[in-house]
């Protein structure tokens, strides 16, 4: 099936929470609920705003994949709730790829110079998504002052946005 890449509407606001918590849960172990990620509740008004936007990628009308970009100021942001189902990952589907296409040419067209990520250690296929994508290894003190960390983090990247051709 075919994937599409489009922004976020409310009509998805469960569909995304229910793709999004079982991976934490179930495949990473990370004890975490919905209501630990308020930014799920209101993903407009969280992600939507400045220069920020959120992605899903579909299959028909499910949704399969998430990613979003935080507008955190100074042209820079912070990739986030980028999660993919486990029957749609790979080069078959090319779904995370897709996604972070999307938001890099988001970032582009915004005039961003810079995104950041955080990730878990349990996290090794996105580690190498992310490398194999441009993203270094930064250390903590490398973070902008502004980039939201979260506490189970403890691995970060930063990749250089280059303004389109």
């Amino acid at each position: 099936m075919q994937i599409r890449i489009e922004p976020y509407t409310a009509i998805y606001k469960r569909q995304v929470i229910e793709l999004i918590v079982p991976i934490q849960r179930e495949e990473f172990n990370i004890p975490i609920t919905p209501a630990d990620q308020p930014d799920l509740q209101q993903i407009p008004a969280f992600y939507q705003k400045d220069n920020g936007n959120f992605w899903l990628a579909l299959a028909g009308d499910s949704v399969v994949g998430t990613i979003a970009l935080l507008d955190i100021g100074d042209h820079k942001g912070a990739l986030r709730k980028m999660f993919v189902h486990k029957e749609y990952r790979g080069k078959i589907h090319g779904t995370g790829q897709l996604l972070l296409n999307t938001l890099i040419s988001w970032a582009q067209q915004k005039s961003y110079t810079e995104i950041y990520l955080g990730t878990t250690t349990a996290f090794l296929a996105a580690h190498r998504f992310y490398e194999k994508n441009g993203f270094e290894e930064i250390t903590v003190p490398e973070l902008p002052v502004s980039f939201p960390r979260m506490e189970v983090d403890v691995k970060f990247y930063k990749k250089w946005v280059k303004a389109p051709l």
